[in-house]
């Protein structure tokens, strides 16, 4: 069934929960499919990926973007995984995406894996900005954390990203104890020097094996106290709803400075002004990353729903959304799904 016409962007509601929180950052994620095993995420086996029937098609995902923003306010659409560069004729659904009437601002968040090669395509085809994890400097500890020799194709994708015009590019760390949290401040200089941005995520617990604890977290402030050492910190006023604390870290010996975000899930939740919903690579709206239950719009599409069906369906989805993650509380209940399976 062709979709009907979208409202023009002026006219849609806002997407609100009973708390009032207003929705307009959709994380879209394109594949369950990764080519890395970071131990942090996933069995070093892997995971059995989705059958490729139960993944959106292109057009399903046009649809329900166009939906997205023209009825319901979305206004930032992340592309996520699994890894998404991994999607076949990316740079083409992009261009699809960037087309649409009201498009959304346009990033993605990658292992870096490929994006040597598909950076100019896709700052070409509409993607503005790009978010690349990368936990460590060592050659022979990226490969240990990621059972991959992979390292650099990610500093080669990092680079290739700077040149084709994304801005800002932005370097994700999740530091986990004992493994990689002697790196904190080296990673700063590295984001430094070439010009990228340093955000370090605290790990939570959505890993594929139950194997997260409390013990392995880095707290924001032990982050913090790593980089005190080398910078000078500057709180930064939030301009957005953005997750991330930001501070202007200074160097001691040089007095260069440089950008440095913390986003705290675990220990300084933002859930009371979460704008995120999410769309899993098969379809399943989920209105939060730590949701129990989720929402089938693939079944709406592929069973002739119109538009405005879709639309009361996912208004009811955020609706319905609790107002945190409880994470640390006995109330609280690991999501079924991974975070490979979910999308950042």
């Amino acid at each position: 069934m062709s979709a009907a016409p979208a409202r023009p962007r002026g006219e849609a509601a806002p997407l609100l929960d009973r708390f009032g929180r207003v929705h307009t950052d959709l994380r879209l994620s394109l594949t369950d499919r990764c080519n890395l095993r970071c131990t942090y995420c996933m069995p070093a086996e892997g995971l059995r990926w989705l059958p490729r029937p139960e993944v959106l098609t292109d057009d399903e995902i046009v649809r329900l973007v166009a939906i997205a923003a023209g009825r319901l306010g979305i206004t930032e659409l992340r592309l996520t995984g699994g890894e998404p560069l991994l999607r076949r004729g990316l740079p083409g659904l992009l261009a699809r995406l960037a087309a649409l009437p009201g498009a959304p601002g346009m990033s993605l968040t990658t292992n870096g894996i490929g994006l040597a090669r598909l950076a100019a395509p896709l700052r070409a085809a509409g993607l503005t900005r790009v978010n690349v994890s990368l936990d460590t400097l060592r050659p022979e500890r990226f490969t240990a954390l990621t059972r991959r020799d992979r390292l650099a194709d990610v500093l080669a994708g990092l680079a290739a990203a700077r040149t084709a015009g994304l801005d800002p590019v932005k370097v994700n760390a999740v530091p986990v104890r004992g493994v990689n949290d002697d790196e904190i401040a080296d990673l700063v200089a590295f984001a430094a020097a070439h010009g990228y941005r340093m955000r370090f995520i605290e790990s939570m617990p959505l890993d594929a094996q139950g194997d997260w604890r409390r013990e392995q977290l880095v707290t924001a402030e032990e982050i913090l106290g790593a980089l005190a050492a080398r910078y000078e910190l500057h709180p930064l006023a939030r301009t957005d709803r953005a997750p991330a604390e930001e501070w202007r870290a200074v160097d001691r010996q040089s007095g260069a400075h440089t950008p440095v975000g913390v986003i705290a899930s675990v220990t300084r939740p933002f859930c009371g002004t979460c704008d995120r919903v999410r769309l899993t690579a098969d379809g399943q709206l989920r209105n939060c990353l730590f949701a129990t239950e989720e929402s089938d719009l693939r079944a709406l599409l592929r069973t002739g729903a119109d538009d405005s069906a879709i639309e009361a369906a996912w208004r009811a989805s955020v609706a319905g959304k609790g107002p945190g993650h409880a994470i640390g509380s006995p109330a609280f209940r690991r999501p079924d799904r991974p975070m490979s399976a979910i999308g950042g």
